[in-house]
């Protein structure tokens, strides 16, 4: 499911990015997608291309990774992100939720270090 509210645009200096359509309140889910869950050796050939930058690492281990679909992969990081995303390792899918209220056309962004107010530098700014 990903909702109608949502839309696919450039993000100034990243890319696309999904940006919101209309004014969406807190605590909204916005998206819920399936995944294609992989295994380590699996990661270890996806590291090496371009997916890097788009896999999760997926299971209660952290020992698989998972390619997400619908429009998942595309939410740019920030640490100040407006929406969040949960891991539903039973169903295989990932769902994003806002974390307050989001002004139409405004970026929706994800934390990549998976809690949506964790500052701690993520691997492409780290020094």
């Amino acid at each position: 499911m990903i909702s109608s509210l949502l839309f696919i645009a450039e993000s100034s200096n990243r890319g696309r990015g999904v940006f919101a359509a209309e004014d969406i309140g807190p605590n909204t889910t916005i998206e819920s997608s399936p995944v294609i869950v992989m295994s380590r050796e699996d990661r270890i050939l996806l590291d090496q291309t371009l997916l890097h930058d788009y896999i999760f690492e997926w299971g209660n281990r952290k020992n698989q990774c998972c390619v997400a679909l619908g429009y998942i992969s595309i939410y740019n990081h920030s640490y100040h992100s407006n929406c969040e995303y949960e891991m539903d390792f039973d169903e295989d899918l990932i769902r994003i939720k806002t974390v307050r209220p989001v002004m139409r056309g405004e970026e929706l962004s994800i934390n990549y270090n998976g809690d949506w107010n964790d500052q701690k530098p993520v691997w492409f700014d780290v020094t």
